[in-house]
């Protein structure tokens, strides 16, 4: 908050408090411009802050995931192989 690291998760904000968030490889500068009565829909809470942070990198394809291969449900003869692998019986 205005350049200091928090180290309390919960912080009296006031209008013109900068915070900056790290989400993933984008920072994003967020500048109180009003302090809302009520906790309420987003359009209203979105109005509420003035996003001073570039653009949102553009992520590219989602990369293949090689555990997931997108046969759908498992079959009762490859679940019961599953559960063959299970510690149940091996206390």
């Amino acid at each position: 908050m205005n350049g200091e690291r928090i180290s309390k998760p919960s912080q009296q904000v006031a209008i013109g408090d900068v915070l900056t968030f790290a989400t993933g490889d984008w920072i994003r500068l967020i500048e109180i411009s009003a302090i809302g009565l009520r906790r309420g829909p987003a359009p209203e809470a979105q109005a509420l802050y003035t996003d001073r942070s570039d653009a949102a990198p553009i992520r590219g394809k989602v990369p293949y995931n090689p555990k997931y291969e997108g046969k759908g449900r498992p079959t009762g003869k490859w679940r019961r192989a599953l559960h063959s692998f299970s510690n149940s019986g091996l206390d």
